[in-house]
């Protein structure tokens, strides 16, 4: 059986179509039409890519690996807009269709004020057609299509609300460091292109690479001379610095804190199933190159323990609630990635599967907290909000639960068996990961259960005062910072439906799809040949032989290190959010060089500024003095000065005075005859 063409092409475009809609004509045809229109397309997309999922899984369907369209040929060389649907894609292409449509029905409520109401629903629509394009493309050229164009789509709209400074700085600083990871992505694609048989086809290049005749591993390349470095390993690496720029990882995370500065709903749709995900994806795609070479798998690994811990560390000192969950993508983005580094390449590809539903779930719980709030995005003022808010309540507490893994919570699943294949893996960097993951569960524990407490728990600390505030157009007016932190318009309330329906859909699977896909997604043959699974893997397998199904998994999980590190971090934040929140302030003083540490972000951001905006500023102002100023305006200034000069000589002569002319001619004539004269006596001579 195969896949209908034409169906894969209707969940790719149907996004589109409805964005260009909204975008094109979202004044005209009002806000109804609009965000009807583009919800209807993605939710085209979310069934049909279920349906491609069934049909793969259970209908018998083949893998789909056609070209749709030539775009050129030059020489050998041939790039094709074109699908691979497997396994993989189609669990990637469920996955981002269905939060998507979460958060297209809930930016309904969120934005309802916003005067930009149509041209968001634009911008997310498009944002999920260039994550389709990413995921079902089946060559390099189609990959870096969509890899541009979702950092394209970032850029506008973490700037969404540019009258915004930090808004514009925050999307500016997106772009650049993204910049800097694209470069290295773009050299490895040039670098399969040179040295993997000449295609872009991700087929042909995986071929290649495992074909025994080319002995691709042994193949050696200096980039400086007396230095050989195996091809493989420049390849990885390079393309592995493309997903370090778009999945955030140690030293190019500093783009995606900042990207708070956009609406909840973006935060959502970047942080939970696009965009950081897309580098984690990239990876597992290209696990038969990155096989070729333990350095780049070392490097990964390394790389990917960092981000972990110390990016969870600073989600710790941080009181603004969406920054909070935002570093929890960090650190769950360096689990991913550790996962990579080992070999675990399902065990990965299924964390970033179910982390994208309790994340999405979290980030838009903080949303419906912040609309309650007025904008306000202070825990510090906050507190108490589970009597006014049961249902953003509840199903925050669930998606903390499987952020934190929880055993039998969605998280629970995925990163025990990361932390399993961690531990059992003999790499280099292999101990310093295993640390780095295990003392991970008591950060995330500590900084989930922190943000619950201080947000719903407690007593509230903040103020109705209904006198010193209007109403009506209060929200909108508050996305722009207008507003006294602390003081409310009026009490807080409930989220509309639109807003806590799809919290209530995405806390379902935050509980369960863990417990429903750990089985084919990591002990069976799920993946078949979507991704590279190595016999290194085994310690999965070993793991799904001992403990036979999900259940057998959860109260195995009750014996193990994973577990009572979070309930300790649990016990931890508990006793101090929650019953003893004076203990905070007294940790602060304690710690504070180490609560300075962290409030600074390790001091990343001011090294950048430091290093590459003000020098950059610098050098470019010096060239500027020396070249332009004192170069070229010298050399064309000056010649104009001369020039000017020497016509204000000539000027003078030319008096209009007949008798002038006349004596200038007399004593022309005299020179002449002299000169004449002269030079005939020295040739007599």
């Amino acid at each position: 059986m195969m896949l209908d063409k034409n169906i894969l092409l209707t969940i790719v475009l149907a996004p589109l179509l409805g964005a260009l809609v909204a975008g094109l004509f979202g004044k005209r045809i009002g806000r109804v039409a609009s965000h009807s229109v583009t919800i209807a397309g993605v939710a085209l997309s979310c069934v049909l890519s279920c349906q491609v999922l069934y049909q793969l899984v259970w209908g018998g369907a083949e893998t789909f690996n056609q070209n749709i369209y030539t775009w050129f040929e030059v020489g050998g060389t041939s790039a094709h807009v074109g699908f691979l649907i497997d396994r993989l894609t189609a669990m990637m292409m469920v996955v981002v269709t269905f939060v998507s449509l979460m958060v297209h029905v809930y930016t309904i409520g969120y934005m309802a004020e916003d005067d930009g109401y149509q041209r968001f629903f634009s911008y997310i629509a498009l944002f999920t057609f260039s994550m389709l394009m990413l995921v079902m493309s089946n060559n390099f050229l189609q990959l870096f299509f969509g890899w541009e164009a979702v950092g394209l789509v970032s850029y506008l709209l973490i700037g969404f609300w540019y009258k915004r400074p930090t808004a514009i700085f925050a999307n500016m600083k997106a772009f650049l460091v993204n910049r800097v990871g694209d470069f290295g992505f773009l050299l490895g694609i040039a670098g399969v292109l040179l040295w993997f048989g000449g295609s872009l086809d991700y087929s042909a290049v995986f071929a290649h690479a495992q074909d025994p005749a080319f002995d691709m591993a042994g193949q050696t390349v200096e980039l400086i001379a007396g230095h050989p470095w195996h091809v493989a390993s420049i390849v990885c690496i390079c393309l592995f610095i493309g997903a370090m720029g778009k999945s955030a990882q140690v030293p190019l995370h500093v783009w995606l804190p900042d990207s708070m500065e956009g609406p909840t709903p973006i935060s959502a749709l970047i942080h939970a199933a696009t965009m950081v995900t897309a580098g984690i994806f990239m990876v597992a795609r290209m696990s038969p190159l990155f096989e070729l070479s333990e350095t780049a798998l070392t490097f990964v690994l390394v790389i990917g323990a960092t981000t972990a811990l110390f990016t969870g560390l600073i989600g710790v000192v941080q009181n603004d609630i969406k920054r909070v969950v935002a570093y929890s993508t960090l650190s769950q983005l360096g689990y991913m990635t550790v996962a990579l580094g080992v070999s675990a390449y399902s065990a990965g590809v299924f964390h970033l599967m179910t982390h994208a539903f309790f994340k999405a779930l979290l980030f838009l719980g903080a949303g419906s907290v912040i609309i309650a709030m007025h904008h306000e995005q202070d825990m510090r003022h906050m507190g108490g909000l589970r009597k006014q808010m049961p249902i953003t309540w509840i199903t925050m507490w669930l998606g903390s639960l499987a952020l934190a893994g929880a055993p039998g919570f969605a998280g629970f699943f995925s990163k025990d068996a990361i932390i399993e294949a961690v531990g059992e893996s003999h790499r280099v960097g292999a101990d310093y990961a295993y640390f780095c993951v295990l003392a991970g569960v008591f950060i995330t524990a500590l900084y989930s259960f922190r943000l619950l407490y201080m947000t719903f728990h407690g007593k509230p600390r903040y103020v109705v005062d209904e006198h010193k505030h209007g109403h009506g157009h209060d929200a909108h007016d508050d996305h722009h910072g207008h507003h006294e932190p602390g003081h409310l318009a009026h009490a807080p309330h409930e989220s509309p439906w639109v807003v806590t329906l799809p919290l209530v859909l995405l806390a379902i699977p935050s509980v369960v799809i863990g417990f429903l896909t750990i089985g084919p997604m990591l002990f069976g043959d799920y993946f078949g040949d979507a991704i590279f699974v190595k016999e290194a893997n085994d310690v999965l397998g070993e793991l799904g032989h001992h403990f036979h199904g999900a259940m057998a998994m959860t109260l195995h999980g009750f014996t193990q290190w994973p577990f009572w590190i979070a309930l300790a971090g649990f016990v931890t934040a508990s006793w101090i959010w929650l019953f003893n929140p004076s203990i905070a302030d007294k940790a602060e003083g304690a710690l504070k060089p180490v609560h300075k540490m962290l409030s600074n972000k390790y001091w990343f951001d001011d090294l950048y500024q430091a290093l590459f905006a003000r020098a950059g500023v610098a050098f470019g102002r010096g060239l500027w003095r020396g070249s332009d100023g004192a170069l070229i305006d010298g050399a064309i200034n000056g010649s104009a000065s001369i020039v000017d000069q020497f016509s204000a000589i000539v000027r003078r002569v030319q008096s209009g005075y007949l008798y002038h002319y006349a004596f200038a001619m007399i004593l022309g004539l005299i020179l002449l005859l002299g000169g004449s004269w002269w030079l005939f006596a020295r040739m007599a001579a």
